[in-house]
């Protein structure tokens, strides 16, 4: 079974619609996605800036990493983009930029609970 990752790189259209970008990110959207076949989770990030982190302008404040597990990652990635039923997009999503869209494919795995795979 083949492992990879969707990271999308996001920010709300405004700081006054923040709260409202949350709530969907969190409450439709996450739960939307986990519902496809072959996504087992998602977890999201808010950028941290302060001490000697300091992000480039225009950085997207949120990261969202959906971790998916099937015997073919494109017919995942596929059903996730062409499903019938898939959620609303929020206004409160900024398009301008639009979210920024990552898929990796899992190489190697190391971590006190799993053996390296190759």
């Amino acid at each position: 079974m083949a492992k990879g990752i969707m990271l999308v790189q996001a920010s709300p259209a405004s700081p006054e619609v923040e709260d409202e970008f949350n709530r969907w990110y969190d409450e439709d959207h996450l739960p939307d996605l986990l519902t496809i076949p072959g996504f087992v989770a998602a977890r999201r990030f808010r950028l941290r800036e302060g001490g000697h982190v300091r992000a480039a302008e225009g950085t997207p404040r949120y990261l969202a990493i959906y971790e998916i597990e099937a015997d073919d990652l494109d017919a995942a990635l596929k059903a996730m983009r062409t499903r019938p039923d898939r959620g609303a997009v929020s206004d409160a999503l900024g398009m301008n930029p639009p979210p920024v869209t990552y898929i990796y494919e899992l190489l190697t795995e190391v971590g006190k609970t799993t053996e390296a795979t190759a």
